[in-house]
């Protein structure tokens, strides 16, 4: 992986499940950024609005710190991973307490410029 060619944004807190997070950021993968957005933009999953600001952050990245062309960079690839998780009880039968577990998601988008033309994912 070229350092040079590559611009990384990250979101440690996302208030969702990792696998409902890797499910709507897979479709995005190799994809130009244009299509990316107009992606996320047309999703109807809540968290897409989320996924498109770090996107955004990682394009203003690779365009303010890493001076690449917007108009070449493609999304290279997408991190998902476990956070911590909000542990809330709700009140059963016979006094006992049933758990109730609200996971946070982490996610990082690596964006990189191509000069050549590789087979774009439909």
């Amino acid at each position: 992986m070229n350092q040079n060619l590559t611009a990384i944004a990250k979101d440690n807190m996302v208030r969702i499940s990792p696998l409902k997070l890797s499910l709507l950021v897979n479709s995005i993968v190799n994809l130009k950024v244009n299509s990316a957005i107009n992606q996320l933009k047309f999703s109807q999953k809540r968290i897409s609005k989320i996924i498109l600001k770090v996107l955004n952050a990682a394009i203003a990245n690779a365009e303010n710190n890493k001076q690449l062309d917007i108009d070449k960079l493609y999304v290279k690839e997408v991190f998902v991973g476990k956070s911590l998780r909000m542990k809330r009880w709700r009140p059963r039968a016979k006094g006992r307490a049933g758990s109730i577990i609200k996971p946070f998601s982490k996610v990082t988008i690596v964006v990189e410029e191509r000069t050549d033309i590789k087979k774009e994912k439909l």
